[in-house]
């Protein structure tokens, strides 16, 4: 199972998730240069990106907005990065957040798990309700592919739905009142529990269907580490479910808080862009030696958290 895959790299290389969020403008004037087309240009450096830090990196994660926003060819670029990560026997993440219903999330599941688009995990928001996720779901039966659900995120924004405070959501039985999540009956009903883990009960269920040898589940949530007060009880809470963990770097998140989200070092990889490919910026000489800087990036981003996986 692509899990079990995903796992086991993580073992051998550590927790580091390189975010390939490629800006026309965070290329160097020299790849430009060389380059006409915007595709060769993202793609090139993108390859770069990744030739630098393969043997340190278990997965890598494109966020497609950069890619949309340069029309058809950032496309071109964005299904050739993925290409290329493919044959290099690695995984990819397809950062795509969608979150819609019936036949256009089937439309949606096509095109990204088996398209052109093709890539190992894509990131689904579940606001909409949980049929948004069940179109996707005989992609898992497979076991080749994964998926990563908002769950808690790190932007200040996720304060004003994903922390609502809600009691049970109760059916009447037979005369008897039943939550339609077991799980969530755990939660004290007089007091309620943020939206998120009511969200998170319910994908735990769903994803017993899919563990992996590994212990942990095809579906997986995204967890901020940005948010560290409940960290604890998250990662206590969802025991088999894997996290991606957005905001180390520049939105602040350090390794003694993403660490929090792990289990014995694993069960969780630890996403940084911008602090990885644009870590050649005021450099010497750093736009001729993109790569390098971003293998150091690499390299100092997983010491951090090996540092504190070992503490």
């Amino acid at each position: 199972m692509i899990i079990d895959k995903l796992y086991g790299e993580v073992e051998k290389k550590g927790n580091v998730c390189v975010g390939l969020d490629t800006n026309l403008d965070y290329v160097p004037n020299h790849i430009k240069e060389k380059y006409q087309d915007i595709d060769q240009i993202l793609f090139q450096f993108n390859k770069k990106i990744i030739d630098c830090t393969i043997d340190l990196v278990p997965v890598y994660k494109l966020q497609i907005a950069f890619y949309e926003a340069y029309g058809i060819k950032g496309l071109v670029a964005y299904k050739r990065t993925l290409e290329y990560i493919k044959s290099l026997d690695s995984i990819s993440i397809g950062d795509i957040k969608r979150g819609d219903i019936a036949s256009t999330a089937e439309m949606y599941a096509k095109a990204h798990f088996e398209g052109e688009f093709e890539t190992d995990f894509i990131t689904l928001n579940p606001y909409m309700g949980f049929d948004s996720i069940t179109p996707y779901l005989k992609y898992l039966e497979a076991g080749n592919k994964g998926i990563f659900v908002l769950l808690r995120t790190s932007n200040p924004g996720a304060k004003d739905i994903q922390y609502l405070n809600v009691k049970g959501q109760r059916r009447k039985d037979n005369g008897q009142w039943h939550c339609n999540s077991q799980s969530y009956c755990h939660s004290q009903h007089s007091k309620g529990a943020p939206l998120y883990y009511y969200v998170g009960d319910r994908l735990a269920e769903i994803g017993e269907k899919y563990m992996g040898n590994c212990g942990f589940s095809a579906i997986g949530a995204v967890v901020g580490g940005t948010h560290i007060n409940e960290a604890i009880e998250i990662r206590d809470r969802y025991k088999n479910m894997f996290f991606l963990i957005p905001g180390y770097g520049h939105q602040g998140g350090k390794g003694k808080d993403v660490t929090l989200y792990l289990n014995k070092g694993n069960g969780g990889i630890v996403n940084s862009s911008r602090g990885i490919i644009l870590a050649y910026k005021d450099k010497n000489n750093g736009k001729n030696r993109f790569g390098y800087y971003a293998r150091q990036a690499v390299l100092s981003m997983k010491e951090d958290i090996e540092n504190e996986i070992r503490l």
